[in-house]
């Protein structure tokens, strides 16, 4: 029942008087359902800014036939690397594609799993040493002080370190082992995650002071918490675009290094070592040289065109500021 309300001469007026109900918290789903729609409608930008790079696409959907070939054609072609045909020192023909070795070895067979040998050391370089790199820079960039310190003198220490040199001693010692692409691959993640340590903790420096992070502070939240949900989301995309740059620059290392017989080596294969091996041949068999180092421009080639296309989608105002 209500009573009614006296107006500003004191006469009772008919208006009856509200009754003040508790209403629902329902702010913090709304602010969740908001942040999830505008996550979404971003990443949906991202990719249709991606779309729009023709090289990047054109280059992402080549490098997926040769991983798709150096994965899954390495088990459905009728030669493995290891068979010795009968053919010495063919020509590149019907029954083989790409010629074969002086052993008789099926040169296609060899190049897919060199292929596959070299994409999957290049894939465990990029992902260890971006995680090492990003965990090191964001604990840099968020406490600063004497682990800032620390971890950049570590970072300057392992920047000044001749990493082939050191990569090809190790190689040397593990390369021979029937897992010496697995030490190969923890040799080089230990010598490359510097870089990114410094990209990322120069990207932590200016977010760590911004508003939601001094609110997510002043609510209570844990500094692991605040790392791993507020500021390492926010880099994701130099992370995915030094990722890409990474993966490429394994794939020439551990070319190089094989090039110079302190990689994969027999029985084993990688594109390095074909290359190495068909070096001495390449005036008499050519074929054994050319297919192996064309397998290797053309993932070096699409992996940059690709981070080309990311570091536009994600930050498009590089695009703008060179053209």
């Amino acid at each position: 029942m209500t009573e009614p309300t006296t107006g500003p001469t004191g006469e009772p007026t008919s208006e009856p008087t509200r009754e003040l109900t508790p209403q629902p918290l329902s702010g913090a789903p709304r602010v969740e359902r908001e942040f999830t729609v505008q996550t979404r409608s971003q990443w949906s930008m991202v990719l249709r800014r991606f779309l729009q790079h023709k090289a990047a696409v054109l280059s992402l959907a080549l490098l997926v036939l040769i991983a798709i070939a150096a994965f899954a054609g390495a088990s459905l072609w009728h030669y493995s690397y290891r068979d010795l045909t009968g053919d010495y020192s063919k020509p590149p023909s019907w029954k083989h594609p790409f010629g074969t070795d002086a052993s008789g070895h099926d040169s296609f067979a060899q190049v897919l799993r060199g292929a596959q040998r070299s994409l999957e050391i290049a894939l465990f370089v990029a992902i260890a040493a971006t995680f090492i790199g990003t965990i090191a820079g964001a604990v840099a960039g968020f406490y600063g002080g004497w682990r800032d310190n620390l971890l950049m003198r570590l970072v300057d220490l392992v920047l000044t370190l001749p990493a082939i040199a050191i990569a090809a001693v190790l190689g040397h010692e593990f390369g021979g082992r029937a897992s010496g692409w697995f030490y190969i691959a923890l040799v080089f993640s230990a010598l490359l995650w510097a870089p990114m340590a410094r990209v990322i903790r120069g990207v932590t420096l200016s977010l760590r002071e911004k508003e939601f992070v001094e609110a997510a502070r002043a609510l209570g939240a844990s500094d692991s918490r605040i790392i791993f949900r507020h500021i390492l989301p926010n880099t994701v995309g130099p992370i995915i675009v030094n990722l890409t740059i990474y993966v490429a620059v394994a794939i020439l290392a551990e070319t190089a290094l094989s090039f110079v017989g302190f990689g994969v080596r027999a029985p084993d294969v990688s594109l390095g070592n074909l290359v190495s091996n068909a070096a001495t041949a390449a005036s008499t068999r050519p074929w054994l040289f050319y297919f192996p180092g064309l397998v290797i421009i053309m993932i070096a080639l699409t992996i940059n065109f690709i981070g080309d296309g990311l570091r536009d989608a994600l930050d498009p105002t590089q695009n703008r500021v060179r053209s």
